[in-house]
């Protein structure tokens, strides 16, 4: 692999600036976060652009020393491709190279102290017959392409001068226009077809109340956005368990960032909550999986503890569009918490709790918790339907109908809510439970907004209603 040993230099490329000796990478004079192995990925590679590098060189080159398996590579090369906006189809800096390695296939230029210029991957530089022009500045540099210029054509009359100034002028005021339409009409931060990781509550008050029950009431607030889509319990559970870690694993904020990254997702959402004297702080952050980039943040306030769940229904509602989400659509769909789910931390915290158990496989160790959310507050809704599922699965089908039978009423609110998914879900374990009451299913008027579904229609089939 060719070595690059000349003081200070950088490595351009597109849009991009690699500076070896900050171990930085920038994107039109802005810095790009990047993990240190992937960093030094990515160096190899444009050191030795346009040549194809060995998956066994690149391991030795970052990991000296050290055994590890090709995967990492295979990880740190997906965040590059990310980080660098490569589209999957086109692949415009890594290419993969079957069976050999990775080539970095876009041109780099080698600049050294302002000085020099040339072409990396391609011997003494540019060709003879292009000519560059190097212009200083006190902090950056403009590199120019071109021929040289001929003193004639650039000292011209007092007149040329000033219609150049003028041309210069309206060139200034279109770039500036075109700036503040960029800025005003960008892209939002995330799309519909973007999944969210979302991480636990960073609890700096001491009160183990707030340590699961605060990630599953922002659950249950984000899950009525037609927008977001978050990443199911099962799935995290599933890949915290490929990680070697526990299924019910606490998600601090580095966990969260690294589940998103190997189940492909878009972003990573995680929160803190801290006490100043009698009052509650809470914050909520999403970053990029790939580069940790902040995509947006926003705060809340609660008066007391009676209030902290009034104060993440705001929250949730702030953070909401600055992921892109429509205000429009906020509007229409943002029940607060309490009404979603319930107003009792302790009953959150129980059901929370339980589902945890019962995402690592400690379905009877769920039971005395979901019946303990019931006792807490006997209106919601969720536990009924969390402790009917553990019943069913354990083969106790009169104890399943009997929780399904109470859940039934309470069930309505979850279509009531536009929570389309979940009320289908329910009502086809009710059908397997054989819960009496679903005759009525048919006629409900509740159920309209789910008479269109295929799911719904074979319910009502199964059920003789059509």
């Amino acid at each position: 692999m060719a070595t690059i040993n000349k003081g200070k230099h950088l490595y351009e490329f597109g849009p991009f600036r690699v500076d070896p000796n900050r171990r930085q990478l920038w994107r039109e004079n802005r810095s790009v976060p990047l993990q240190p192995k992937a960093f030094d990925i990515l160096l190899v590679l444009v050191e030795n652009s346009e040549k194809v590098v060995a998956k066994d060189d690149l391991l030795k080159a970052v990991w000296p020393e050290t055994f590890v398996e090709e995967s990492n590579l295979a990880q740190n090369i997906f965040v590059l491709r990310k980080t660098l906006g490569d589209a999957v189809e086109e692949k415009r800096y890594i290419v993969t190279v079957p069976g050999r390695g990775y080539r970095f296939a876009e041109q780099v230029r080698l600049v050294i102290d302002g000085e020099q210029i040339e072409q990396v991957g391609t011997a003494n530089g540019t060709a003879q017959d292009e000519q560059l022009v190097v212009e200083r500045h006190s902090r950056s540099r403009l590199v120019v392409e071109g021929r040289p210029v001929p003193v004639e054509e650039v000292v011209g009359t007092r007149s040329l001068g000033l219609r150049l100034a003028v041309v210069l002028a309206s060139v200034v005021a279109v770039v500036a226009a075109a700036a503040g339409y960029f800025y005003f009409h960008r892209a939002p931060k995330l799309t519909e077809k973007d999944t969210i990781v979302l991480g636990d509550f960073d609890n700096k008050t001491g009160d183990p109340v707030f340590d699961v029950a605060l990630r599953q009431a922002l659950s249950a607030q984000l899950a009525q956005s037609p927008f977001l889509n978050l990443l199911s319990d099962s799935r995290v559970a599933n890949t915290l368990s490929l990680m070697g870690q526990s299924k019910d694993a606490h998600l601090t904020a580095q966990l969260t960032r690294e589940v998103c990254q190997r189940t492909q997702s878009t972003a990573a959402l995680d929160g803190s909550i801290v006490q100043i004297g009698s009052r509650y702080l809470l914050t909520l952050k999403a970053v990029a999986c790939t580069n940790g980039e902040l995509l947006a943040s926003s705060d809340a306030q609660a008066s007391d503890k009676n209030h902290v769940l009034d104060a993440l229904s705001r929250l949730a509602s702030t953070i909401r569009p600055k992921l892109g989400e429509s205000l429009a659509s906020v509007e229409k769909y943002d029940v607060p918490v309490p009404e979603v789910t319930t107003g009792s931390l302790e009953a959150l915290r129980a059901y929370s709790l339980a589902r945890k158990a019962l995402f690592s496989n400690r379905a009877i160790e769920a039971i005395p918790l979901y019946k303990r959310a019931i006792s807490l507050d006997p209106n919601f809704a969720a536990p009924y339907q969390g402790l009917a599922a553990v019943y069913f699965n354990e083969d106790e089908t009169s104890q399943a109908a009997e929780n399904m039978q109470k859940a039934y009423g309470l069930g309505l609110i979850r279509c009531a809510l536009g929570q389309i998914d979940s009320a289908v879900e329910w009502l086809e374990r009710a059908e397997q439970a054989r819960v009496g009451i679903l005759i009525i299913l048919g006629c409900e008027p509740t159920f309209v907004p789910l008479r269109a579904l295929p799911r719904f229609q074979s319910l009502l089939k199964k059920l003789g209603l059509t």
